[in-house]
């Protein structure tokens, strides 16, 4: 049976993106509704919760470290690139602060003070503010001056980013938002002058006799199906049932539509359609990526750029020794320095060595790996590390037996080690221009690989997710409409549009994205409606 509801704003999504333009919304007077496809969170409540902010911190200055928005911006111009215009950029930069601020409003905790000496992909419980990006690798330390902007929100383990939702869910609810679980929006509503007014769903009830069986085996797949996604695709496919089976019609009216639902990653036409070359990753986020809200704004006129674009993330560190050895391509050429973020690293690997890479260590490096392990990694990297050590890497007495149990060519790796060793003895320094702290010379037997390719194996995928989406006007997030102007009434945000991540990702950027752009897309849609915009500080 169809139920209607009427509503000044639908937001379809509800992670970070959905959540900020909710609250937003709802604090301006607005009547919010947000509608999801799970139980709410997305790709946020699976992530790390990093948040990048800069442009001085609380939690920079509590641990002693300058930033300023044109540092900010001088590293980020580097990232960005075209993604977005430079006014846009500078707007996030200063805003960055106050962002923090407005997070911390909403109940998140955030923690300052000093980062960890070495580099990682994530921090221990030891660490809350990290340099999670290119900021000290080269090109990028020779443009701007680095700051550590990788704000972790205060919460054990991997769970910060569950954390940070479930701060954003809760500060949402207590406004007056509505929120509707396990609801699959399938069109937009027009009304008589072409303006969307609302939107037509499919939802399961919670109260429905599928639901308790479909959230146990929601909540057992999901990071899981992040990293072994094969190994949960039967119980995924059961839960598609269990919603199938229950779900009924519904309508909701509302004067603006904010579309927050995700990217496309799970979409794999349209991955093997926009980027072929990433086919071979595993798939980061929930099955809500899969381009529906994309889809919903092309449907009304929209258009997308950046579709192609697609982050994979080979990330080497912790323990930060992996980063002192040597990745190359099957023609033993050097692939990049190993310094740089994992998915800038990646990235160079996926598009220019054809997703396929080994690393390669000699015996004192592989020795200093072992000995970091309980120093400077958390549970789920250690799970990891017990297949790299174990069945996960090949070991030979030359440079030219790794070489060949590998399938690399002998006479190019050579030249590669030759040449980085050389360097580092004469003093020349690495070819590469790595960090000289992580350039120890590669000399002593035995020696050690890993196989970083894409499909290297089902215990060390290379993860990863869209960047491309709806294009956006960027002072109010509007979503653009083919012919000219806006779509009347539909705003995009998040990894469904593009935004200032959809270049280039170091950690903590969407999520950083996700509250710019979907604060933008529910302030203006209710300021559009008449509605008074909440006091800012921004």
């Amino acid at each position: 049976m169809s139920t209607s509801r009427e509503y000044d704003v639908v937001v379809v999504g509800f992670g970070a993106a959905g959540a900020a333009a909710a609250i937003e919304a709802a604090s301006c007077g607005a009547r919010v509704l947000v509608l999801d496809r799970g139980y709410g969170g997305g790709a946020t409540a699976l992530s790390g919760g990093i948040v990048y902010a800069g442009a001085g911190t609380h939690e920079q200055h509590a641990g002693g470290y300058e930033d300023s928005v044109e540092d900010m911006l001088a590293y980020l111009r580097q990232e960005v690139g075209d993604a977005v215009s430079e006014e846009t950029l500078v707007r996030f930069c200063e805003q960055s602060p106050a962002m923090i601020e407005w997070l911390k409003a909403q109940g998140v905790e955030l923690r300052g003070g000093k980062v960890s000496s070495y580099k990682t992909s994530y921090p221990t419980d030891d660490f809350y503010l990290y340099y999670s990006g290119n900021e000290k690798a080269h090109p990028y330390v020779q443009h701007a001056r680095p700051a550590p902007r990788g704000h972790r929100v205060l919460a054990p383990g991997m769970s910060s980013g569950k954390t940070l939702f479930e701060h954003l869910r809760r500060a949402a609810q207590a406004i007056g938002v509505d929120f509707i679980p396990l609801a699959r929006v399938h069109d937009l509503i027009k009304d008589e002058n072409g303006r969307i007014a609302g939107v037509r769903y499919r939802a399961l009830d919670l109260a429905h006799r599928n639901v308790r069986q479909h959230a146990l085996l929601t909540r057992l797949t999901g990071k899981v199906g992040n990293w072994l996604p094969g190994l949960v695709k039967g119980v995924v496919a059961r839960t598609e049932r269990l919603w199938a089976e229950g779900a009924a019609d519904g309508e909701a009216r509302g004067r603006a539509v904010v579309l927050a639902a995700g990217g496309f990653v799970y979409n794999r036409a349209w991955m093997q359609e926009f980027a072929p070359a990433y086919m071979k990753i595993s798939p980061l986020g929930t099955a809500g990526d899969d381009g529906c809200g994309i889809g919903l704004g092309l449907a009304a006129g929209g258009k997308t750029d950046k579709m192609g674009n697609v982050t994979a993330w080979r990330f080497l560190a912790p323990p930060s020794a992996f980063l002192e050895g040597l990745t190359v391509g099957a023609d033993g050429r050097r692939i990049i320095n190993e310094d740089l973020y994992g998915a800038t690293h990646g990235d160079v690997m996926m598009r220019q060595f054809g997703g396929t890479g080994w690393a390669i260590y000699d015996a004192p490096t592989w020795k200093k790996i072992r000995d970091q392990v309980n120093d400077q990694t958390q549970l789920f990297q250690r799970l990891q590390l017990l297949y790299l050590r174990t069945i996960g890497h090949k070991k030979a007495l030359t440079i030219e037996g790794i070489a060949e149990k590998n399938g690399i060519d002998p006479k190019g790796l050579r030249r590669t080690v030759d040449a980085y060793t050389d360097g580092i003895i004469s003093g020349a320094g690495d070819p590469a221009r790595k960090d000289p702290d992580l350039c120890p010379p590669m000399q002593r037997g035995p020696f050690y690989s890993i196989n970083i390719s894409a499909d290297s194996s089902m215990f060390y995928p290379i993860p990863g997710l869209t960047l491309g989406g709806l294009v956006v006007d960027e002072a109010t997030g509007e979503v653009a409409h083919r012919d000219g102007g806006a779509v009347p009434g539909l705003y995009g945000a998040g990894r469904n549009a593009v935004g200032i991540c959809s270049n280039s990702y170091v950690s903590g950027l969407s999520i950083a994205d996700c509250i710019f752009s979907g604060r933008r897309a529910g302030a203006h849609a209710a300021h559009e409606l008449g509605f008074e915009p909440a006091r800012r500080e921004n």
